[in-house]
């Protein structure tokens, strides 16, 4: 069994997909409408994983105010993002910082053996990017 996909709540495709595509280096893998509603996939080359960009609530039978919650959660940085690895957390932090995004933590050695750094995306969500230690 190996993990196939996972999502991520966004609520502006466009935004998320400059993000995720031109700053993280993302490749696009899918990108789909139905009812009224977008679904954006990506992955990194490296890997089969994919990540999908889903509207908040992206279920087209979700209340008015189940959509509402959401897209307050969401607003607030309130709901899960996604951790990657990197071989260089620095230049991965630089590269970030400078394309604008949202700083959550500079770069920092952790106690538990990794060193990492966290952006918001542009929704909202927090990402995480560590950097293990060489063997």
């Amino acid at each position: 069994m190996r993990l196939a996909q996972c999502f991520i709540a966004v609520d502006d495709h466009d935004k998320a997909l400059a993000f995720y595509r031109d700053v993280l280096g993302l490749e696009v893998r899918n990108d789909v409408g139905f009812e009224g509603m977008r679904w954006v996939t990506v992955g990194s080359p490296e890997q089969d994983v994919e990540i999908v960009l889903e509207p908040p609530a992206a279920n087209p039978d979700a209340s008015p105010g189940d959509r509402q919650a959401m897209a307050e959660l969401l607003a607030k940085g309130m709901l899960r993002g996604v951790n990657f690895t990197t071989a260089d957390c620095d230049a991965l932090f630089e590269r970030v910082r400078a394309a604008g995004a949202d700083v959550l933590q500079e770069p920092v050695d952790q106690p538990y053996g990794v060193r990492d750094c966290a952006f918001r995306d542009p929704a909202g969500n927090m990402l995480r990017f560590m950097e293990r230690p060489a063997r």
